[in-house]
């Protein structure tokens, strides 16, 4: 595959805007986050960044390479449609559990006000997988369902 795909001008200006939004998005946190909140608070958002690689690189990106890895090994059985659903999929719960896990942690922590985590985010983790892979499954039937059509 060659490193020069071309991009038209729209994407390239697309791709340019988005860019310059999130450079813009982290300037006015970082300058907020610095201004606006105690020492203490910063450390604690340092802690949870720190948290957030370590569970990313550590956890998240083995399993999903995992996937990736035997998702590619079954690709001379499975569609290659099919594999980049199922992978977009772990992508998605990965991430999605990535936010939500310091809310399971801190919900151990015991709140002094109960209404600041109200849920029981462990459960509700557990139902976004479930229903991940249901909604991932129905979208591979229907893609294998209209390919046999076409073939």
């Amino acid at each position: 595959m060659s490193d020069n795909i071309p991009v038209s001008p729209t994407m390239a200006k697309v791709r340019l805007t988005l860019f310059g939004v999130g450079v813009v998005g982290l300037l006015l946190g970082a300058y907020f986050l610095v201004t606006k909140q105690n020492p203490m608070q910063i450390v604690g958002v340092a802690v949870w960044l720190l948290g957030a690689i370590i569970l990313h690189d550590a956890i998240l990106s083995p399993i999903v390479l995992g996937v990736s890895v035997l998702a590619r090994r079954a690709g001379r059985r499975v569609s290659r449609v099919v594999l980049v659903i199922i992978q977009g999929a772990v992508v998605v719960g990965a991430i999605l559990t990535l936010l939500v896990v310091p809310e399971i942690y801190a919900k151990t922590l015991t709140p002094a006000n109960d209404t600041v985590l109200p849920f029981d985010y462990a459960i509700r983790l557990g139902l976004m997988w479930l229903g991940l892979i249901i909604v991932t499954g129905a979208v591979c039937a229907l893609y294998l369902r209209r390919a046999a059509r076409r073939a």
